[in-house]
């Protein structure tokens, strides 16, 4: 098994840190994972983006042309990389900020992002709102892993924003 995937937003919105959280899940599981980040000329507001490629063998290459799935949280990012999805592949995007305007080849869903972060307090949360629907649909970590994931990442100085952050994953997964 192996999964490529695109994750592209602004900067800002927790690109960087979700690509980050699925390939350590990845090693956690005793998988291979790469994470390549991708920044625009800007560091927030500027675009953003990710690959992050997960198998269960040796991974020989970082980057990929097209991806398996797409996370997409803003429409330039959309715009940019919607033709980028193998015709098999899914697209998730952010329904609060992007409006398709045609038709996938490949299955796509839209999560209100925005707007079930905002309900919760944390804006900042459509990452993990976005996380928590993509898991669901292809189930490739719990939420314990994702938890302990979060953990490393944010260390004891950010630890206050655990459990926000699983409110905002556990919204994506009723989602």
């Amino acid at each position: 098994m192996t999964k490529t995937i695109r994750i592209a937003g602004f900067g800002g919105q927790g690109v960087m840190l979700l690509g980050q959280i699925l390939a350590y899940s990845a090693t956690l599981k005793g998988m291979h994972a790469i994470w390549v980040p991708t920044y625009g000329p800007e560091t927030r507001g500027g675009t953003a983006n990710c690959m992050v490629t997960i198998s269960d063998t040796p991974i020989y290459s970082p980057v990929f042309k097209d991806s398996d799935d797409l996370i997409v949280l803003n429409e330039p990012s959309y715009q940019k990389f919607k033709h980028t999805v193998k015709n098999d592949g899914f697209m998730l995007y952010n329904e609060s900020l992007i409006h398709l305007d045609e038709q996938p080849k490949y299955q796509s869903k839209g999560v209100k992002a925005n707007d079930l972060a905002i309900s919760i307090g944390e804006s900042r949360a459509i990452n993990f709102v976005l996380l928590g629907a993509y898991l669901k649909r292809t189930n490739l970590f719990d939420e314990q892993t994702i938890i302990e994931s979060l953990k490393y990442f944010f260390g004891s100085k950010k630890e206050h924003l655990i459990d926000v952050n699983k409110q905002a994953f556990n919204l994506g997964q009723a989602a």
